[in-house]
């Protein structure tokens, strides 16, 4: 068996929503950059608690805390928009808003990983990463 994921975002996403689902608090998945950034800006949206990494051989861990013990998750649906097989781009003036505000989407642009209101106001596109709510 591999370590290696086709698609790391949609790995880290699924590994969260099955967490959230049977009620784990906390998950540990292998380290990229984009995993970090990514969970980096869920928890700036205050929908995961905590991020750390783990230094380990070969590669390093990413320790997500979802929720502290005892509480209730903060992640209604978590969904990858853009995937390997077909790409979805937009522009500044076509990024979707999640649930009339409520949600968030998360939109790689060339300043980095942006949640969608402030690739908005910054006038920046980029390919659509996921969802949240």
């Amino acid at each position: 068996m591999s370590l290696q994921s086709t698609d790391p975002i949609a790995d880290l996403l699924t590994r969260i929503r099955n967490a959230v689902m049977v009620g784990k608090n906390e998950i540990r998945v292998p380290s990229s950059k984009l995993k970090v950034t990514v969970a980096k800006e869920l928890k700036k949206a205050k929908y995961l608690s905590e991020v750390k990494i783990e230094s380990a051989k070969p590669r390093d861990i990413l320790v997500i805390t979802i929720n502290p013990i005892g509480e209730n998750a903060n992640i209604t649906e978590i969904t990858r928009l853009s995937k390997p097989g077909r790409r979805v781009y937009v522009g500044a003036s076509e990024i979707p808003r999640v649930k009339n505000g409520r949600g968030i989407v998360l939109v790689s642009t060339s300043k980095g990983v942006l949640p969608g209101h402030e690739a908005i106001k910054q006038r920046l596109g980029g390919e659509l990463l996921l969802k949240v709510y």
